[in-house]
């Protein structure tokens, strides 16, 4: 049987992340080399019919338009249905053809309830399900989502969406540290004094109140997205880069990873006041529309994490994301641990080197120590710099075009999804129980003034 998907369903056609992200991302991917003619069918509650969902298909297509593209958005199908109804959701599934990709733009809690309801179906061979994140709001959650999906459909079927894991993304980071014999044996302690994974954005809420309120910076980004990204960069060389391979690699690493707490502290977190980036003037995040400010949520959190194995013992990795931040950061910095000694007479130089992949823009900086012009005793830092690949899809683009060849390779396993939850529920309960003081920072600058990054 063909693996490609030749139906693609969007439960939740109507709702913004169709329009902002996945109609895009779909543009993006039938515009490439990899582009191949697919049905679309919208879902959703609201009237409409086939004109109208054309017609806002191809508005959200307009910056990426294509032969492919104008082909699809012909070809565009709507239905008005009720996806928590077995009957209307049987019909829908009956009217598609061939291999079909039931993608859920759907809150958590409505995508779940679907998803039981297809326990007791007869479901197309070789369906596939795409699920967006959160994937359960805690360990126990996690799990019972997991449990339930396997009663489905078996789990090289079901892609549990991250788009920050981009295919771009995933092979810069193999092909750095597992075809380069210069770093791979360095990339492990005692070399490496401390790793920093850093998201920092210069938006703030931009209308995402009602999802990010009862989220905070925790669980938007560092609880999926960054922790993904740590078990690609702490992982062991897997065998191969099948979904299987790589995804087996990531679970190992996150299984030994725990949450690193210092004097009773397990992290840090604080939210923005009013202030300025650029020319826009932002109010402080408890006086934005549909915010809670008895919730406390943190719009900034750090968090350093230690990994129990052999290669990391001791190395503390550290996760920071945050929102309205003066600089937009999407930065892995390695630091290196100090030379064991340093001849007498060679000054200059107090801070060790340091390795920093950009995820965005797709860079590599690499510091080197080397004798300063002038007087050769005094040394002095520079910097070797080139430009990663990049991608040939946007992040949705790719989750799309995985999606369509039915490779799992960018989804999230459903153990992997377990564990990440696993993780951060100490940090969770500190900031629930109030443990950990709520600091603030004025939208604009680079957090709290005694907070440093690398």
């Amino acid at each position: 049987m063909d693996n490609r998907v030749e139906t693609l369903i969007i439960l939740g056609a109507g709702g913004d992340l169709t329009s902002r992200l996945l109609l895009p991302g779909l543009a993006s991917f039938l515009a490439s080399d990899q582009a191949q003619m697919l049905t679309l069918i919208g879902v959703d509650r609201q009237e409409m019919d086939d004109l109208a969902w054309q017609s806002r298909v191809s508005t959200s297509f307009a910056t990426q338009q294509s032969a492919a593209s104008d082909e699809v958005v012909h070809g565009a199908h709507y239905v008005q249905a009720d996806v928590t109804d077995a009957a209307q959701l049987r019909e829908l599934l009956a009217g598609a053809s061939g291999r079909i990709a039931l993608y859920f733009a759907l809150p958590p809690a409505i995508a779940q309830q679907v998803c039981q309801i297809l326990v007791n179906e007869d479901l197309p061979d070789g369906i596939v399900f795409a699920l967006e994140k959160p994937f359960g709001s805690d360990e126990a959650s996690a799990r019972t989502l997991n449990r339930l999906l396997e009663k489905v459909l078996p789990e090289e079927q079901i892609f549990r969406v991250d788009h920050f894991l981009g295919k771009s993304t995933v092979l810069n980071l193999l092909g750095l540290r597992f075809a380069n014999r210069i770093f791979e044996p360095l990339l492990a302690a005692p070399n490496v004094a401390k790793v920093e994974l850093i998201f920092d954005e210069a938006l703030a809420l931009e209308g995402r109140a009602g999802y990010y309120d009862r989220a905070g910076a925790v669980v938007d980004m560092i609880q999926s997205h960054l922790l993904l990204v740590l078990a690609l960069t702490a992982m062991e060389p897997p065998a191969s880069v099948s979904s299987e391979d790589l995804r087996g690699a990531m679970a190992q690493v996150l299984r030994a990873t725990r949450v690193q707490t210092v004097d009773g502290t397990c992290a840090r977190r604080a939210r923005y006041t009013a202030g300025t980036i650029g020319e826009r003037k932002l109010p402080a995040y408890t006086d934005e529309e549909g915010v809670n400010p008895d919730l406390g949520t943190e719009t900034l959190a750090e968090i350093a994490f230690e990994i129990d194995n052999w290669r990391w013992a001791g190395v503390p990795f550290i996760l920071r994301s945050g929102k309205a931040l003066g600089e937009a950061r999407q930065d892995i910095v390695i630091t290196f641990a100090p030379v064991p000694h340093l001849p007498r007479g060679l000054t200059g130089v107090a801070e060790p080197a340091q390795l920093t992949i950009s995820i965005k823009p797709a860079t590599l900086e690499l510091d080197l120590i080397v004798n300063g012009e002038g007087d050769p005793f005094s040394l002095d830092r520079t910097k070797l710099s080139t430009t990663l690949g990049d991608a040939a899809m946007s992040a949705y683009g790719e989750v799309i075009a995985a999606l369509i060849d039915g490779d799992p390779v960018l989804s999230v396993r459903g153990d992997i999804a377990e564990q990440c939850w696993r993780i951060i529920a100490p940090v969770l309960e500190a900031f629930r129980e109030n443990r950990v003081p709520l600091e603030e920072y004025p939208a604009g600058s680079h957090g709290p003034s005694e907070w440093s990054t690398s």
